[in-house]
C-alpha cells in the first residue's frame, strides 16, 4: 500500500517519485509480478514521508506502467485500476500493507447517458472558473474517454474538489450514485469559486469616484 496525499480513481495516471528505502523495498518486491500494482489510499493525517500517518480504508489499485531509476530516486508511472476497501491493515515490515476486498465496478447504463452529460457540463465550468483564480492539473477543454465508464471516473477526477469530496466519490456504489455525486459537488465547488468572484456591479460599486 502507498499512502499519499491525494486520491486515486480508476482509469487515471498516477506520477511518483520513490526514493523512501520502504517503497523502494515494497517495489523490488512487486515488480516480480505480471502486472506490478500497489494500493493508493489517501493520507487523513501525518505526512506521506517517514512513516507514521492515519490513512483512508478507501483507496485504488495502481497497475505499474513504466519505471526508471534515477541518481536518487525511482521515477514511475502508474494507472489507476480497480476499487478496494481495506479490511485490515498489517504491520509495516518496512511497508504499509493491508488485507483489501476489491469494491464491485460500477455498471454503465444507457439511460444515465443524460445524467453524464450533465456532470461533464458542470465539471468543465467549474474547471473554466477555476481556473480564473489558479493554475490548474486540468484545462475545461480536456479530452475524455469515450468509453462511459471511464469518462465517469475521469470526469470525477479532473472535478477540482478536495480529496474528502473525492473520497466521497470513490465510495460511490453505483453509477448513477457517482454522476449525481459530481453534479451536486462540483456544482457546490462552482458556486464557493462564484462567491469569491465580484461580478461587473460589484467592480463598479468599488471602483473610485472620478
Amino acid at each position: 500500500m502507498f499512502p499519499l496525499g491525494s486520491v486515486l480513481f480508476p482509469h487515471m495516471p498516477l506520477a511518483l517519485r520513490v526514493f523512501e528505502e520502504r517503497y523502494i523495498v515494497m517495489l523490488s518486491q512487486i515488480l516480480v509480478d505480471d502486472p506490478a500494482e500497489f494500493g493508493v489510499v489517501l493520507i487523513e493525517r501525518g505526512q506521506e514521508v517517514g512513516g507514521g500517518e492515519q490513512r483512508f480504508s478507501f483507496g485504488t489499485i495502481a497497475q505499474i506502467l513504466q519505471i526508471e531509476a534515477a541518481d536518487d530516486y525511482l521515477a514511475l508511472v502508474a494507472q489507476g485500476d480497480r476499487r478496494v476497501e481495506v479490511v485490515e491493515w498489517l504491520p509495516d515490515e518496512p511497508f504499509p500493507s493491508a488485507e483489501v476486498r476489491e469494491l464491485d465496478e460500477l455498471e454503465w447504463d444507457d439511460d444515465l447517458q443524460p445524467l453524464r452529460d450533465r456532470a461533464e457540463h458542470e465539471v468543465r465550468r467549474a474547471l473554466a472558473l477555476a481556473s480564473e483564480f489558479a493554475d490548474m492539473p486540468w484545462a475545461a477543454s480536456v479530452e475524455i474517454s469515450d468509453d462511459p465508464v471511464e469518462a465517469a471516473w475521469q470526469l470525477a477526477a479532473i472535478s477540482p474538489l478536495g480529496p474528502l469530496d473525492q473520497v466521497t466519490l470513490l465510495r460511490s456504489t453505483s453509477m448513477e450514485q457517482l454522476l449525481l455525486l459530481v453534479v451536486k459537488l462540483t456544482a457546490a465547488a462552482a458556486e464557493t469559486l462564484g462567491d469569491r468572484w465580484p461580478d461587473d456591479d460589484d467592480d463598479a460599486e468599488d471602483a473610485p469616484e472620478e
